[in-house]
């Protein structure tokens, strides 16, 4: 018979988690992003790839999103630097950035491609990525763009939309398609396309494809 005054028995702790049957199933999360895009990553079929319950999923994860960004940190992003880009210049910024991108892609291949896919359709999982996996390099962050801009090296209208529309699409395409991408290639694309695209200060008016949040087709833009 328990006393009134008497301190309730703490709870037993639960059950721990156990390290090697998570990554387990983060790798059937990656396999599948590899197979399907992410339309295909359900809790369902990681569940039953996995041979585990739902509730078990569901335990470590609260949303599909929370358990895709896991299974990135653990895959393609585990070697990522979420240290800020600051070398001094725009170029070093830029060439470090694109560096961020190709180690991106080569960690996963076909996953981080997946990845990449990803973002187009859901900004906020993109946005995910980028904060809690660690930056993927697709996108040129406001930081770099306004360190730039203070030294004089960009105009105060600098559009970021240069670098976010072309740097991944480039890299990804040559990828695919077996070309270099290597650190000669990266100096080319940042002295002959992105520096100048950047200081021309047009405003695009619209968001790259890996700015997170790509402007939509319109009824007449096919027109």
């Amino acid at each position: 018979m328990p006393y009134p005054n008497s301190a309730p028995s703490a709870k037993p702790p639960g059950r721990p988690r156990d390290a090697a049957r998570e990554s387990e199933i983060l790798a059937v999360v990656l396999s599948l992003l590899s197979e399907t895009g992410i339309d295909g990553v359900t809790f369902e079929e990681v569940a039953r790839r996995a041979q585990a319950s739902k509730r078990t999923l569901y335990r470590r994860w609260a949303t599909k999103q929370e358990m895709v960004v896991a299974a990135i940190k653990a895959g393609p992003a585990a070697g990522n630097k979420p240290d800020p880009i600051d070398t001094g210049s725009l170029r070093g910024d830029l060439l470090a950035l694109l560096e961020r991108l190709e180690a991106t892609v080569e960690a996963g291949s076909p996953v981080s491609l997946a990845i990449m896919q990803a973002g187009l359709g859901d900004p906020e999982l993109c946005r995910h990525i980028e904060e809690s996996a660690g930056p993927t390099g697709a996108r040129i962050p406001d930081a770099v763009l306004r360190a730039a801009i203070d030294r004089g090296e960009l105009p105060a209208s600098a559009d970021p939309f240069a670098y976010e529309e072309v740097a991944a699409a480039v890299l990804v395409i040559r990828k695919l398609n077996g070309l270099s991408t290597d650190r000669r290639y990266r100096e080319a694309l940042v002295d002959s396309v992105l520096i100048p695209a950047l200081r021309s200060g047009v405003s695009a008016d619209q968001h790259g494809i890996f700015s997170g949040r790509p402007t939509p087709a319109t009824p007449d833009s096919h027109q």
